[in-house]
């Protein structure tokens, strides 16, 4: 087969290839290019850049290689076998081919900062180390240059031909090389602007996201026992590294305490990025996590990163963890314990600098019990459990989280600042919330549309509990007293003897001679058995 290097240089030609080569901003379009236009001129060209020592377990240079820690990696090579195409990949363009450094005259080159011109017979007695097809393609000759940028080694070109090197083309090996050095830090500069681009449009929804999803549950308002617990909790937690599983019912804002633990954490100048993943389909949770490369799937058009990369430096926030598909579940442990992961299509391992709030609604140890979730990933998420009550338990900070939502929604929604009365408030107080904060901020909000400025009234659904059938009085000398009373009579004179103290009282609930403290009870645990027997003063 005729050699390229028969062809006299052109100058042109480089011209051409150095301007091709300094337009791109990709790395693999890049190295396509640059070899691609190579073989034009010679039988053979390579590019092998220093990275890390990822294979060493199976290379065949284990043995001579210095430093596992990095080696050359050839990334791209192209050129026109003698033995033709073959069905497999050819010797010299297989990209997992390493080279250590000092091993041969392209790890020499690397580690000297010096181009090699060479004769195939003279390093064959020496170490062909990575381009031991040379001789079966009749190579005889070769020139490999340090591929350098501002005075620091990249990687090697590297050129072989068939025949004699021509001498003109000698000092063109070194500027293409040097200029190649450029490019590849140009086009890595460009790759890491758009990555940190990406990743700021990412963190800006997620932010977005957020706030809206933020605005069910307020600030952490109150000063009822419980929410004082929590934040005791929060201040306790938050300047470790601890996972932390939050739990509680829908709408009591475990949102607004994973918030909390980011804020008051040292990851607080970080990202805190939330993850629904109940809103996840299944086929996309390890893209969603972890992201993906381009290819790596139908749809995968482009290079994305992944929540938890999204998430470096800061904190990642696991909502609704139980719904994580087991297979998932796998990888979520290995970043807990190892604190690495992939990306879907790709082998580079990354490090995953994020710390990891979970929670749930749903009863976790069932669900490890039901074969549903991992054992092993519960008691690593579970390291500092947080129990969320919901807010019929937090009956004292109804008033001051009803003003919180009033000024809210009042500036929110652009209506004039109605009126919060005392008796708004204790019918507020007086009902169960099943669906807890996120259902008061809805309640309310909708009071300050229809209120106009005026007084504040709500419209909940307090069911009345149905009167139980009243037995007749028994005179003691009619009958004797029962021995035993029935559940349905210890309820109704439960019932009857609360309306009668609220009658007694004027349906006064606290403070001196109030009803609570005539029965020796908590305000709120009163309130709670009148909403349980349907309670309240009629109108007159």
């Amino acid at each position: 087969m005729e050699s390229n290097s028969d062809n006299r240089f052109d100058p042109w030609f480089a011209a051409g290839l150095l301007i091709d080569v300094a337009s791109e901003q990709s790395l693999e379009n890049l190295f396509r290019r640059f070899v691609g236009r190579g073989a034009q001129l010679v039988d053979f060209v390579q590019v092998w850049l220093m990275d890390k020592g990822d294979l060493c377990a199976t290379c065949a240079h284990r043995a001579i290689c210095p430093d596992q820690s990095r080696c050359l990696h050839l990334v791209a090579s192209e050129g026109r076998s003698a033995l033709g195409s073959g069905t497999g990949r050819r010797p010299f363009e297989n990209l997992d081919t390493r080279v250590p450094l000092g091993a041969g005259p392209i790890g020499q080159s690397a580690v000297t900062n010096e181009p090699i011109l060479g004769k195939v017979a003279d390093a064959a007695t020496a170490s062909l180390a990575g381009v031991e097809w040379v001789i079966e393609e009749g190579i005889q000759e070769f020139l490999v240059g340090p591929i350098r940028f501002k005075g620091n080694v990249l990687g090697i070109s590297a050129g072989f031909v068939r025949g004699k090197w021509p001498e003109d083309y000698h000092p063109w090996g070194q500027v293409f090389s040097d200029q190649l050095g450029a490019a590849i830090a140009n086009a890595q500069a460009f790759q890491e602007i758009q990555r940190l681009k990406t990743q700021l449009e990412l963190q800006n929804s997620y932010l977005e996201e957020a706030v809206i999803e933020a605005k069910a549950f307020g600030d952490l308002v109150g000063q009822s026992a419980p929410l004082r617990h929590i934040v005791s909790q929060i201040d306790l937690v938050a300047p470790t590294e601890a996972s932390v599983l939050i739990l509680g019912e829908t709408g009591t804002g475990k949102e607004l305490v994973a918030h909390e633990i980011h804020r008051r954490s040292g990851r607080n100048e970080g990202p805190l990025v939330r993850v629904n993943c109940a809103s996840i389909p299944r086929e996309l949770f390890e893209s969603e996590f972890f992201g993906h490369v381009k290819g790596s799937f139908t749809g995968a058009v482009k290079d994305r990163a992944g929540r938890f990369e999204t998430a470096e430096g800061g904190t990642i926030f696991l909502d609704e963890v139980a719904e994580i598909p087991l297979d998932i579940q796998n990888k979520l442990l290995r970043v807990l314990q190892e604190k690495r992961y992939e990306r879907v299509g790709d082998d580079r391992t990354r490090r995953a600098d994020v710390r990891i709030i979970a929670a749930t609604n749903r009863d976790l140890k069932q669900a490890v019990a039901a074969g549903r979730f991992r054992e092993d990933l519960y008691y690593r998420l579970n390291v500092f459990p947080i129990q969320v009550p919901p807010l019929r338990e937090r009956l004292d900070d109804i008033p001051a989280l009803a003003k919180h939502f009033v000024d809210l929604s009042s500036r929110d929604l652009k209506c004039v600042q109605p009126r919060l009365t005392r008796t708004s408030v204790t019918k507020l107080q007086n009902y169960e919330w099943p669906g807890n904060v996120r259902e008061l901020r809805n309640v309310i909000e909708r009071a300050v549309i229809l209120a106009r400025g005026g007084t504040l009234d709500f419209d909940l659904p307090i069911a009345e509990q149905p009167a139980l059938p009243v037995r007749p009085a028994v005179k003691p000398d009619d009958e004797a007293q029962p021995e035993f009373l029935t559940e349905a009579e210890l309820r109704r004179r439960e019932r009857d003897n609360l309306r009668i103290i609220l009658e007694k009282t004027n349906w006064k609930i606290k403070g001196p001679d109030g009803a609570a403290e005539l029965l020796g009870v908590n305000p709120t645990t009163l309130l709670s058995r009148m909403n349980k027997w349907g309670l309240r003063r009629l109108s007159p």
